[in-house]
């Protein structure tokens, strides 16, 4: 691929704004390498996740959050800490990614990335949150596997087949809001029955 036309990019930009939601540093380490490896022909504004110490960070960030983010609990906070992080980051990628020779485009990949990013990782702490509510570990790695095969599905489809690409993308998209308008919903229904359950009203006096 030694060039990208307008479509290519968008599709770049707007999988590395809705991964970056789910797993930041998996998308830094995986499209760098793949640059550097010459398997991608990144965007000049993309060259800099080809940097040897750029893969290395992010390369032992990726180490940490594949863990920290298949234990219940730790994964919540692992989530809190980062959720400041992603939405920005994944804004800055896909600017990165369009802005190489217009300030306009800038503009518009980073309102992309970012509002995709907040999409999907708005997705990922409602549907955690609910998950936790169960004592067994088992969904709450199973969805983790699942977000890594999506960021992994996400750069692969949209460097390749990036009009398929984007009507996935609307697809998961509206499923995403769906679920989580449902999760909330529920999560505020569970929250205010424990809260009940905190501070139980007192019973009125008999006379």
């Amino acid at each position: 691929m030694n060039h990208m036309d307008m479509p290519s990019l968008l599709a770049l930009a707007a999988a590395l704004g809705w991964a970056s939601g789910f797993r930041l540093y998996a998308v830094v380490f995986i499209v760098g390498a793949c640059g550097a490896l010459d398997w991608i022909a990144l965007p000049s504004g993309l060259h800099m996740l080809e940097h040897p110490a750029v893969l290395l960070v992010s390369g032992a960030l990726l180490f940490v959050e594949f863990f920290a983010d298949k234990i219940p609990g730790l994964d919540s906070v692992w989530d809190a800490i980062n959720s400041f992080v992603r939405v920005p980051a994944g804004a800055a990628l896909a600017a990165a990614v369009l802005g190489a020779d217009s300030t306009t485009m800038a503009l518009v990949g980073a309102l992309m990335g970012g509002t995709l990013a907040a999409s999907s990782q708005a997705a990922k702490t409602t549907t955690r949150a609910a998950i936790n509510t169960s004592p067994e570990p088992f969904s709450n790695v199973g969805m983790s596997f699942v977000e890594d095969v999506s960021v992994v599905g996400a750069v692969w489809l949209a460097t390749n087949h990036p009009m398929l690409f984007g009507v996935v993308l609307l697809f998961v998209l509206v499923v995403m809001w769906v679920v989580t308008w449902m999760l909330f919903r529920f999560l505020r229904g569970a929250l205010r029955r424990i809260r009940q359950w905190l501070n139980p009203e007192p019973e009125p006096e008999r006379l």
